[in-house]
């Protein structure tokens, strides 16, 4: 059995950072210090120097590329049509 921590998990973990930072920064608009604070303080519980470091470690090795962003779930919209087939309560 090897000792340190399992090198899948620590892969799983780096992969869910560079989501979550693409997340804060393009989706959410945020400068990137500021989502570097969030993933430190709040979700990630690393220093902001590592999680720089995981990041420009994915970018070097074209790893983040190749993660995939979370599918969207899409929400079913109806209209007024669909709407008016059901009776009023």
């Amino acid at each position: 059995m090897a000792k340190g921590r399992d090198k899948e998990l620590i892969k799983l973990r780096d992969e869910a950072l560079c989501r979550r930072y693409y997340y804060w920064t393009e989706r959410q608009r945020l400068r990137f210090d500021d989502a570097l604070k969030i993933l430190s303080e709040r979700e990630f519980f690393i220093s902001e120097e590592r999680i720089m470091a995981i990041i420009r470690h994915k970018i070097r090795t074209g790893e983040a590329e190749r993660i995939q962003a979370p599918q969207k779930v899409k929400k079913p919209r109806l209209t007024n049509d669909q709407l008016s087939l059901f009776p009023e309560l």
